[in-house]
């Protein structure tokens, strides 16, 4: 969850025609691509493809899930050796998919979800036959008792949930120096658009498969920039929603106060459609609160509408300048906010930005001891480790696979903070909670009276580097991660072949508002395209 710091043919004539079973399947196995060469991306009839498509197409007879659940496996086989973005496809999808069909031949959809193949990033728990493991090989077999909260709302919602998705490993939280994307169980995922660039973290495998057209859309979890860093990375529209509207309970966590998961997906309203399916009561989750508005309310924000009278605020003096290629890109959605009648806000900038970074981790350290244990004792006395010192030993022990080419720092100053009584935790909480929320967002939203704060999400996508670890230049997912309000990433353009995305920073439940804006946006812009797996960038000799 942390992050410190050629084409298919048309979809649409795909959608039209049912395929003989296994026809996906059946397309040659990927070889990973080296030095100058590039191996063709394979033509899939179902790329770009969205919920609501798929949905037509199912509920008119034209596809079945089983059937989409085949060809999207059948991508999966054909494209990620070269992108290794999934940990583990789920044995039971055709099964699980099939009888869905059966439920909406006699019965019909339960709503926009209904045999939609998702992947799941692999911090999330399944209670079924995938493992979750936060990519690490300590917990190998260690089954969750029980599905975790938006699991078990993507299954009530009809979702077939196709595979498990490959990570940062422990979510980006065990080294300063980690490489995002790599774990020991999946080792690095790469960037669909470049193969040599970072997929971003932690929610790395989603953002690739998702952006590769493994599955209709993906979950990925984030404590501060890992939905929205990948979804940038990977040309997505991300989603990371106010704490509290989705369930965290069965999450492997690092922070109560700042852990979220939300939807990776290729469109906004896919995004919409996903992030409804996962709400859901969560008893086990203190943070769990009752959205002010319906779940019904971030689909009809999707429907068009005038952007008079809104007010977008640019927090210039922080939040741009790391990155000139991807202020140039904000740059043009501020025009096309301005031609949609918006109001732009210039500069408007938010207070004590980067005041509050050492307390963040400070606060981040203390929860994440806290949480691991719980949810290492939660998997019962046959777990093959019980607490965050358990988990710095099996890392010795297996240093050949789990620590190639970094260590587990943070894991060691996490396991030196005391319990959250401590003195210091609530003072580092208190700090956050303040300079983020009453004196940082609240006050900047209300000083200048605007809607939402807009920035560049981060810069385009660095060459992956596993020795040196990330190069990581800037970002803007702080302010609402810190202060747990809501924000989204969207496809903001390209820097040669590498994505680059834009950021609407919102008020705590403004998710139909940041939704409506996107949408707006992406109708006039249609920035995305999909990848085409070049393994490098050319060189100019």
């Amino acid at each position: 969850m942390a992050d410190r710091d050629g084409r298919g043919i048309s979809r649409r004539s795909a959608l039209g025609v049912l395929a003989a079973a296994g026809v996906a399947a059946a397309l040659p196995p990927a070889r990973p691509a080296t030095g100058a060469q590039r191996t063709p991306v394979p033509a899939f009839e179902l790329e770009e493809a969205t919920i609501e498509e798929l949905g037509r197409a199912m509920g008119e007879g034209r596809l079945s899930s089983e059937e989409l659940c085949r060809r999207y496996l059948g991508r999966i086989d054909a494209l990620d050796g070269r992108l290794r973005s999934i940990l583990g496809v789920n044995p039971q999808a055709l099964d699980i998919a099939r009888a869905l069909d059966r439920e909406r031949r006699a019965k019909g959809p339960r709503g926009p979800l209904h045999g939609t193949p998702i992947v799941l990033k692999d911090n999330v728990a399944t209670a079924d036959a995938m493992e979750t493991t936060a990519g690490s090989l300590a917990l190998v077999g260690a089954r969750p008792r029980r599905d975790a909260a938006i699991v078990r709302a993507l299954r009530r919602a009809g979702a077939v949930l196709l595979a498990k998705t490959n990570l940062s490993e422990w979510a980006n939280f065990r080294s300063s120096r980690a490489s995002s994307g790599w774990s020991g169980r999946g080792g690095q995922c790469r960037n669909p658009y470049v193969l040599d660039r970072t997929p971003c973290g932690s929610s790395s495998g989603t953002a690739a498969a998702v952006a590769a057209n493994l599955a209709a859309a993906g979950v990925g979890t984030e404590t501060d920039g890992s939905v929205v860093c990948p979804s940038a990375a990977c040309s997505l529209v991300g989603i990371k929603p106010t704490v509290g509207l989705l369930g965290r309970s069965g999450i492997i966590p690092i922070s109560k106060t700042q852990d979220t998961a939300g939807p990776m997906t290729r469109t906004v309203a896919d995004a919409a459609a996903l992030l409804a399916g996962m709400i859901g009561p969560d008893p086990d989750d203190p943070a769990w609160t009752r959205p002010p508005y319906d779940p019904a309310a971030l689909l009809k924000a999707l429907e068009p509408a005038s952007l008079e009278g809104m007010r977008i605020g640019v927090p210039r003096e922080k939040l741009f300048g790391y990155s000139p290629q991807a202020d140039a890109a904000a740059e043009e959605v501020l025009h096309v906010l301005r031609r949609l009648g918006a109001t732009v806000v210039d500069p408007a900038d938010i207070p004590h930005l980067g005041q509050y970074d050492d307390a963040e981790m400070e606060v981040l350290l203390f929860e994440f001891k806290a949480g691991i244990i719980a949810y290492l004792e939660g998997l019962g006395p046959g777990a093959p480790v019980h607490d965050l010192a358990g988990l710095i030993r099996f890392n010795e022990r297996h240093r050949d696979r789990e620590m190639p080419y970094f260590g587990q720092d943070i894991f060691e100053k996490a396991e030196a903070k005391g319990p959250l009584t401590d003195p210091k935790y609530r003072a580092a909480l208190k700090t956050c909670r303040e300079l983020s929320r009453k004196e940082g967002l609240d006050a900047a939203f209300a000083k200048h009276r605007v809607d939402v704060f807009l920035a560049p999400t981060g810069s385009p996508p660095w060459t992956i580097d596993l020795i040196n670890g990330d190069h990581f230049l800037g970002a803007s997912s702080t302010p609402a991660a810190v202060s747990g309000y809501a924000s989204l990433t969207l496809p903001a353009g390209y820097v040669f072949d590498l994505p680059v995305g834009v950021a609407l920073i919102g008020k705590a439940w403004s998710e139909p508002l940041l939704i409506r804006i996107a949408a707006a946006v992406e109708r006039e812009m249609k920035v995305r395209r999909p990848p085409r797996l070049l393994p490098t960038l050319p060189l100019d000799d």
